[in-house]
C-alpha cells in the first residue's frame, strides 16, 4: 500500500467521481522498499494527496523490481517501452537518464501515460534515495486536494497557457508525440 489514508475512506466517499490519479515512478535497480515507500509517502504528505489506489507505472524494465512491487503491493505495476515514455513531452527531461534508459523522462512521462488524455502533472518528478516520483491526474481539479490544482506540477513549473504561444508541455498524455517520420529536434 503506498498510504494508509485511502483505506479509511467512508463509503460514502468512495462512489464519489474521483480523478484517475496515476504515480509515476523511475527507479535504479536495487532501490528498497523502504526507500521508493518514504518518497511516496513524502510526495503524498507535501502535496495533501492520497495514493493509497493511484495507479502506478514506470519503465517496462522496472516493474519487476522487489522494491518497487513491495513498496505498491497489493497493485501491479503498469510497464511502459522506453520509446512510448520518450513520446510524452514533459517539463524537465533529464540527458543522464535518456543516456541510461533510452527516455528522458521516465516518472513524469509514466504518470501523464497511464492516467490517459488529458492528462496533467499535480506534482512534478521529485527525487529520493535512488527513486524518483510524479504524479498526474486525468481530471481536471475534481477531487484535488485545496491549493493543488492541474496546473500545478511541482516546484516552479506551470504549463505554458495557451496564449503564452508555447505549447503547455506536459497536460496532456499525447502531447509531444511525434508523426512517423519526424525527427526528433
Amino acid at each position: 500500500m503506498i498510504t494508509g489514508r485511502g483505506a479509511e475512506r467512508p463509503g460514502a466517499e468512495r462512489s464519489a467521481p474521483r480523478p484517475v490519479v496515476t504515480v509515476g515512478v523511475g527507479l535504479r535497480p536495487g532501490t528498497s522498499e523502504a526507500a521508493v515507500r518514504a518518497l511516496l509517502d513524502r510526495v503524498a504528505a507535501a502535496h495533501g494527496l492520497e495514493l493509497g489506489d493511484a495507479v502506478v507505472a514506470t519503465l517496462d524494465r522496472r516493474v519487476s523490481e522487489p522494491g518497487l512491487r513491495a513498496a505498491v503491493a497489493p497493485r501491479e505495476p503498469h510497464g511502459f517501452a522506453a520509446a512510448a515514455l520518450a513520446a510524452v513531452a514533459v517539463p524537465r527531461p533529464d540527458a543522464r537518464v535518456a543516456a541510461a534508459v533510452g527516455t528522458s523522462s521516465v516518472a513524469e512521462a509514466a504518470a501523464l501515460l497511464a492516467a490517459g488524455d488529458g492528462a496533467h502533472l499535480v506534482v512534478g518528478k521529485t527525487a529520493g534515495q535512488g527513486v524518483t516520483v510524479a504524479v498526474a491526474a486525468r481530471s481536471a481539479d475534481v477531487g484535488l486536494p485545496s491549493g493543488v490544482s492541474s496546473e500545478t506540477c511541482g516546484p516552479g513549473y506551470r504549463p505554458a497557457s495557451p496564449s503564452s504561444g508555447g505549447p503547455a508541455q506536459g497536460t496532456a498524455a499525447t502531447a509531444g508525440r511525434r508523426s512517423p517520420g519526424e525527427e526528433r529536434r
